[in-house]
């Protein structure tokens, strides 16, 4: 028996159902965008650990960083015995974000960061309820559950889920849903369900994640500032898939020119080490009186986050994934105009490339089997993808923003010729 088929078997008997892999595929290393599994076997890695290894696996920094670190000390809780890496990584936080006076909190997980805002606005607002939107993905806990928009398989057999959350319409031409009528959406809500001074945040992702790689329009993110402003309503962007150069700058938010009162922050903050961080505010971020955790903010995630800060800003990852995402882009294309009634679109914010899989051109006829099946062949064929969408019918691309120009057009083709073979036949 092959090892991948045997480790896989052993995972099912080990590790409950519901914490599922989308690969058979076991890794035994990793270097920047290509990983090896245990049975040699290599792969050009086109998810990054969903957004986690922007700056590649085992960044020679990143890797130096950890190890020095290793030598030191593993943990002592920043809330007992704190270290300078913490309040070092907070002050470049409070720095890069488009938010002026800001600070920083600490924590493990994406979910996490979204958990620690919606508290942090209650308490700053002293309201309760919370406005998001359809589509969106805020994480796995129960409170985050209730406030992603998207049911299937993410909150099947966990409810009921918090009171006091509303979701509306995500703005989408390609849908045929424009920022009036999400904005009227709003408006009736406020009259009919809950009025606005009742509304203690809006938590939108600048560009959805789990939804489709659908960016909000810059317009729309201006008028819910405005309309924010308006109701003395928190802005909280979640950017833990978005962050960290993910999008062509430091945060997606940055190219709508709109000051968020709060950015959650995880993923590709520590390249692979579990850290989050929730940055806003200092007026909002001082009213919560009791924050933190017992691993958050952990050593050696600071010194990690702070590599990847320096590798960002020296390698001018930011430029990179824009050039990333052209090159994508450009190529991709070409597979669209090959085949229009199968590829409905493609769109990227810097390094975050969707490619829309439908029936006879039309985005309301989407084609999830088509996507599985392109997804399950490049596997097949070396190249590692992911699906997103709320018919899981989007084939996304998360480069690490490190890879080389030749591993990203080596995968390029590989995912050409699964295409063109699969609608050929």
């Amino acid at each position: 028996m092959k090892k991948n088929k045997k480790l896989q078997e052993r995972k099912e008997m080990a590790i409950a159902t519901g914490q599922k892999n989308l690969f058979p595929i076991y890794i035994d290393k990793a270097i920047n965008a290509e990983v090896w599994d245990v049975e040699g076997t290599r792969y050009i890695d086109f998810c990054a650990g969903i957004a986690v290894t922007n700056v590649g696996h085992g960044h020679p920094k990143v890797m130096a960083v950890i190890k020095e670190q290793l030598t030191n000390f593993t943990h002592t809780c920043v809330m007992i015995n704190p270290y300078e890496s913490a309040i070092e990584l907070a002050e470049k936080l409070n720095e890069l974000v488009p938010i002026k006076h800001a600070k920083s909190v600490f924590l493990n997980s994406g979910a996490e960061a979204v958990e620690n805002a919606i508290k942090i606005a209650k308490a700053y607002t002293k309201r309760s309820n919370i406005i998001s939107f359809v589509g969106s993905f805020h994480g796995r806990t129960h409170m985050c559950l209730g406030l992603t928009g998207k049911y299937s398989p993410y909150k099947e057999g966990f409810g009921p889920f918090p009171n006091g959350i509303y979701h509306i319409p995500f703005p989408n031409k390609n849908y045929g849903i424009t920022i009036e009528d999400t904005l009227n959406t709003l408006k009736s809500l406020f009259k009919t369900t809950v009025v606005p001074t009742e509304i203690a945040a809006i938590i939108i992702e600048p560009v959805q994640g789990e939804g489709g790689f659908h960016s909000a329009p810059k317009g729309f993110i201006k008028e819910l500032r405005m309309l924010c402003d308006q109701y003395g309503i928190l802005l909280i962007c979640d950017e833990i898939q978005t962050g960290f150069a993910r999008t062509g700058a430091f945060f997606a938010v940055e190219h709508t020119d709109v000051e968020p009162d709060i950015i959650t922050i995880g993923k590709g903050l520590a390249n692979g080490i579990p850290l989050s961080a929730v940055v806003g505010k200092e007026k909002v971020m001082d009213a919560a009186k009791s924050l933190g955790g017992t691993f958050g903010g952990s050593p050696i995630g600071c010194q990690s986050a702070l590599a990847v800060i320096d590798i960002i800003k020296e390698e001018h990852l930011c430029e990179r994934a824009l050039e990333i995402g052209k090159i994508c882009s450009d190529t991709l294309n070409k597979l669209k105009d090959m085949f229009p009634e199968k590829i409905a679109c493609v769109r990227n914010s810097g390094a975050m490339i969707a490619i829309e899989i439908v029936n006879n051109g039309n985005f309301n006829q989407p084609d999830s089997d088509s996507t599985k099946k392109i997804i399950e062949k490049s596997s097949n064929n070396g190249l590692l993808l992911l699906s997103c969408g709320m018919e899981g019918n989007i084939i996304r691309l998360l480069p690490p923003l490190t890879i080389e120009f030749e591993i990203l057009n080596e995968g390029l083709d590989i995912l050409n010729k699964t295409i063109i073979q699969l609608f050929s036949e």
